[in-house]
């Protein structure tokens, strides 16, 4: 199985389109041969993950496919549909590395790469408890600063699959070595673990990496 990424930069005159998209790309994509589970993301600057934070000209989709469906895939009315409205684009094709959690109850990615030393893509999301969203928003700031601060990161946006509530990272890095740097040693991110656990943020979270075995375009 492939994990596919796209982002697309659209125009402003093309927001409501892009919100239409959102609204039906899933259910046009659930007859792509091969695919086996799809979110339709927005995403963020990825500082504050709070609503101010989003990004009305950025717009995502993440499939799983399998290697013989994803051209079907790359060719799909959904991803044309994009290409027409957008000013830049950016795919990456991935194989799971490893992958801790669920996403909306589903275990969505098979483990195929364990040896790899090259880029890597790192995906976290989260389901917030409503009531902690904003003690939740309160801690936030220190771990997005040293994120976008450390070293090997290439390129990070926050995503999410609505304004409020289910918040995440996608983030591109030289290799594993440095995202496990940021993951285990940096105290910012270090802290914010233990303050997960101490205070339940989350009723549902994921946490995944995957080798970067294909890119198209710039996450910028």
């Amino acid at each position: 199985m492939n994990t596919v990424v796209y982002f697309w930069r659209i125009r402003r005159r093309y927001i409501p389109l892009a919100l239409f998209f959102m609204a039906i790309n899933k259910l046009i994509l659930k007859r792509v041969p091969g695919v086996s589970f799809i979110k339709l993301l927005g995403t963020g600057r990825g500082e504050t993950f709070t609503p101010k934070d989003a990004d009305a000209l950025r717009w995502g989709l993440l499939v799983t496919v399998t290697e013989e469906s994803t051209k079907a895939l790359d060719t799909s009315k959904v991803i044309k549909g994009w290409q027409k409205i957008s000013t830049a684009e950016y795919r990456v094709i991935l194989k799971a590395i490893s992958s801790h959690g669920k996403w909306s109850r589903k275990e969505p990615f098979e483990i195929l790469k364990s040896d790899w030393t090259g880029k890597v893509v790192a995906v976290t999301r989260a389901r917030i408890v409503w009531r902690k969203n904003f003690m939740f928003w309160s801690a936030v700031p220190p771990v997005t600063k040293s994120l976008h601060t450390s070293d090997g990161l290439i390129a990070a946006i926050g995503i999410g699959e609505a304004p409020i509530g289910l918040q995440g990272t996608f983030s591109i890095w030289e290799n594993g070595a440095a995202l496990r740097q940021f993951a285990y040693k940096g105290s910012a991110h270090t802290a914010a673990i233990k303050a997960t656990a101490e205070n339940n943020w989350y009723s549902e979270e994921l946490f995944a990496r995957f080798a970067v075995i294909q890119e198209r375009g710039q996450l910028n």
